[in-house]
């Protein structure tokens, strides 16, 4: 079976973006990022939720564009729709039955790219195998949780943890009570 892992830039408390979206505080370059494009190399699909698909609209992305042009893209929403989308961007109802599918098919781990609320609503049904974290050596104080509004308490066990020189660190953890 395939595993949903979720692997985001955070917070030291806990922020996948500051207020409005804001991402500005975030690495943007050096060891980290590059082992993160790196490590997105592995993965053949991507799954996320309809305002983490809309947030790269932002930065250039067209709607029905692939994020990710070497994966296969499923989009969560009901309400999300393109006219033309590109064959690697498929948008499907939120629902745990397809998120299933999914993980019972063929091909790579699922890489998970938010957001808080979406990342949220899969742990709440148990539904994440792994945390890959880039923290970030910084405090936001306010904007996008990790999980959302998620209360599920969960039990995990590092597996992978890696420090760079200029204070970030990569965290990997198995779900352990999915």
């Amino acid at each position: 079976m395939r595993k949903i892992i979720y692997y985001v830039a955070v917070s030291l408390d806990g922020y996948i973006a500051g207020k409005e979206n804001d991402i500005s505080a975030f690495a943007i370059g050096g060891e980290i990022v590059d082992q993160y494009r790196y490590d997105l190399q592995s993965f053949d699909t991507v799954i996320m939720g309809r305002n983490t698909y809309e947030f790269g609209y932002l930065y250039g992305l067209k709607p029905g564009q692939p994020a990710y042009p070497h994966m296969e893209h499923f989009i969560f929403s009901n309400s999300l729709k393109f006219e033309e989308p590109d064959e690697k961007v498929k948008v499907v109802p939120v629902s745990l039955d397809r998120v299933r599918e999914l993980k019972n098919g063929v091909g790579s781990d699922i890489y998970l790219c938010g957001g808080g609320v979406f990342a949220g609503w899969l742990m709440e049904n148990g539904m994440i195998d792994e945390l890959k974290l880039k923290i970030n050596p910084i405090i936001l104080g306010t904007g996008i949780r990790l999980f959302g509004d998620s209360k599920r308490p969960t039990k995990l066990k590092v597996n992978f943890n890696q420090s760079y020189e200029d204070g970030y660190r990569i965290l990997s953890s198995k779900v352990l009570n999915s």
